[in-house]
């Protein structure tokens, strides 16, 4: 079946439709990742986006259900070169054309992602639609794509209800947990949580729209604000609890999303990128120790460092390749964040002693 690709400036790009069928009008992101398809696709960062993989050939391993990062696919579009129609690998259990149609994702292949996204570094990132319809109406769609807005998605993609974990759950080393973390649950991937329970942690998951004195009033030993999707400006509501929880006295430490909503609440400002840091080679540097980290990012809006005020955080991590905000320390409070992906799946993890270092911010593992 025949799909195209409509831009909001107008170019469009035939195709051949993988996944589900229909049209979605989503905003259009490239991920420069060799490998890791399926975690991108069950990354709830990715809500609200259509996915450009520009590697040339996707799925060429399958789907190995382990590996997913949520309970679901989260992107509202996929976008790729060639997709394999043959998967080799011996923990393969299905296809990715199967995957994107048990979650609903309608996608694209067989066009010129070279060209694709050439575009949107040349002009930014754009919306656009992915559609079957070959009598779709070019005039009726541009108004609509100029349009859209990615909105809702923090609370679309966070978890409904408490939820609890201990070391030994969702894959990870069974131990005894000496520690325990409150996870802000902003979009999470199931990575944060494994990691934490990897180092004897037991983990309570709270919901966005959490109510710090709750979280601070169970007692925790520290605190993750974890990733997740859109606009860091627009989660108003949650920015006002995060601050309560910078100024509780515990731990915290933010990855992403959560760094954006860190500075926020501290009054710094994050402005949205030409098109964004997307895959698994960004290098960032430790400026504390001048230690140069290959990272895993996916984000398009970054803290401005120009607003940051220095007598509440100073940079602590920075991007090699544009000097972009990638980590603040928060001067008289046990505060870090990281713009970054440590817990990186399916890579790199470079930066993954993060976690021990929050770990010994919350006293343990001496």
């Amino acid at each position: 079946m025949k799909a195209f690709l409509i831009l909001e400036d107008g170019t469009v790009f035939e195709g051949r439709s993988i996944g589900a069928a229909g049209e979605v009008i989503s905003e259009i992101v490239f991920n420069t990742s060799m490998t890791g398809y399926l975690e991108v696709l069950t990354d709830p960062s990715y809500a609200g986006q259509a996915v450009v993989m520009t590697y040339p050939l996707i799925g060429n391993y399958g789907v190995a259900y382990e590996d997913m990062e949520s309970l679901k696919g989260w992107p509202d579009g996929f976008i790729t070169r060639e997709i394999s129609r043959m998967p080799s690998n011996f923990r393969s259990e299905d296809t990715i054309q199967h995957f994107l149609e048990k979650n609903n994702i309608p996608g694209i292949s067989s066009i010129d992602t070279r060209a694709l996204v050439k575009i949107l570094r040349e002009k930014g990132t754009m919306n656009g639609m992915i559609t079957t319809n070959e009598n779709y109406n070019i005039g009726e769609i541009l108004p609509k794509l100029k349009e859209y807005k990615v909105t809702g998605v923090v609370e679309k993609v966070s978890c409904r209800d408490i939820q609890k974990y201990m070391p030994g759950d969702i894959g990870s080393v069974k131990a005894e947990a000496d520690r325990n973390i409150a996870v802000i649950d902003v979009g999470t991937k199931k990575n944060i949580i494994r990691c934490l329970l990897n180092r004897g942690c037991s983990v309570t998951v709270y919901p966005c729209s959490f109510n710090a004195d709750e979280v601070i009033a169970s007692k925790p030993d520290g605190i993750m604000i974890t990733n997740g999707p859109g606009d860091p400006a627009e989660c108003t509501g949650i920015i006002e609890q995060v601050k309560v929880l910078a100024g509780s006295g515990i731990p915290v430490f933010a990855i992403c999303l959560g760094h954006q909503l860190m500075a926020l609440a501290h009054g710094a400002k994050t402005y949205k990128m030409k098109y964004g840091h997307r895959g698994a080679n960004h290098p960032v540097k430790d400026l504390e120790t001048g230690k140069v980290y290959i990272s895993s990012q996916n984000h398009g809006y970054v803290v401005d460092l120009d607003s940051i005020d220095q007598n509440i955080a100073k940079p602590w991590f920075i991007n090699v390749n544009d000097g972009t905000a990638e980590g603040l320390s928060y001067i008289g409070r046990p505060v870090k964040t990281v713009q970054f992906h440590p817990e990186a799946n399916a890579g790199p993890k470079d930066s993954e002693l993060l976690f021990d270092e929050f770990i010994k911010m919350t006293g343990g593992n001496k």
